[in-house]
């Protein structure tokens, strides 16, 4: 075979597409494999680069294409798409891969190791235990509120409902067979959060930039652990202002013969990055609103008093954001007011 500078592979469960060109930018290779006979092509093979698109099962696949001495180049499924010329099938998908994979500004995905994998796991589970533990509840409340039974917002007022239930004779005994039921669902998803949070805590004690990040007001453990496993390399980045525009708290642009339009929030990125950076951002406020800041944060109750609390809350936590790659890619500690939070409204 002509010797291959490039190969796009278009990936799937089971077949893969392939295209391949020579130094002359002649497709020489379009070939439909299974997963087995991809392996075995690629393992002979002489070295090459490869772009595969990015996706949850695709670090795998570049881990393994590499130990067999290839250079793979991952690309988010955003980037590829102006490449695909028209229609949607696996041979235009690899043959776009392969286009994007030679352009000089063309950014990839990092590959993540296994253990790397394995945080984001963790962190995976425990969304997923959360949203369903917020599904219990809202459901508990629910058939309760059907006999007349209301709590207040919270979850801390579950298990004080529940014991309602238990004693109020008005409640059939069908009823609370089943609400005692999902009472030990409730306490079993407990149970499991804060063993999964026990684990993530673990992570975050061991990791030392996490510790770091951690400093930052209205970022926290949690905060500073999905920053630290999310951030595919903050090096990446050429300033901070792209890191927030690459998390999704910058405005989308839309400006044309030199005037400047900006539109809403992109809310491009990772969405449970986003929004915990801005949950932390509206706890911080708080906070502010309660007295406990500085004088240095005076001007953020003037600035709340002229804006929206939720458009704050956002550019605060572009500004977290901020100082969050800054102290990743330098080392450095976070040192309160040497970056004043009054930039983020310029």
């Amino acid at each position: 075979m002509e010797h291959l500078i490039r190969v796009g592979v278009d990936t799937s469960k089971h077949v893969y597409q392939l295209h391949g060109v020579n130094a002359a930018e002649k497709p020489i290779l379009r070939k439909k494999l299974r997963r087995t006979e991809m392996m075995a092509f690629f393992e002979k093979l002489p070295p090459t680069v490869i772009a595969i698109e990015a996706c949850g099962a695709s670090h795998h696949l570049a881990r393994l294409l590499t130990s067999y001495g290839h250079e793979v180049k991952l690309i988010a499924p955003q980037l590829v798409k102006p490449y695909v010329k028209r229609g949607k099938n696996d041979a235009a998908d690899a043959e776009a891969l392969c286009e994007a994979m030679s352009r000089p500004t063309m950014r990839f995905v990092p590959i993540k190791t296994s253990e790397q994998q394995a945080a984001l796991m963790l962190v995976g589970v425990r969304d997923r235990l959360i949203r369903a533990r917020t599904q219990l509840v809202n459901a508990i409340r629910g058939y309760a509120a059907e006999f007349g039974l209301i709590a207040a917002q919270g979850k801390c007022r579950i298990v004080p409902l529940l014991n309602r239930i238990v004693i109020d004779p008005t409640v059939p005994a069908l009823a609370r067979t089943l609400f005692a039921a999902q009472a030990k669902e409730y306490s079993r998803l407990q149970d499991q959060i804060e063993e999964v949070e026990a684990e993530l805590a673990a992570w975050h004690r061991a990791n030392e930039c996490s510790r770091r990040l951690a400093e930052i007001p209205g970022v926290g453990p949690i905060g500073a652990s999905l920053l630290m496993m999310k951030t595919p390399a903050p090096e990446l980045f050429a300033s901070g202002r792209q890191f927030a525009a690459w998390m999704g708290l910058t405005p989308k642009d839309h400006s044309t013969g030199g005037k400047v339009r900006l539109g809403v929030i992109t809310r491009a990125g990772d969405e449970l990055l986003r929004s915990v950076l801005v949950a932390g951002a509206t706890a911080f406020l708080r906070h502010v609103r309660a007295g406990k800041g500085n004088n240095a944060n005076a001007w953020l109750l003037e600035l709340l008093k002229r804006k929206p609390p939720k458009l704050v809350a956002v550019a605060v936590a572009n500004k977290i954001a901020r100082i969050a790659w800054k102290l990743m890619v330098t080392g450095e500690r976070y040192r309160a007011n040497s970056i004043p939070l009054r930039e983020v409204a310029a």
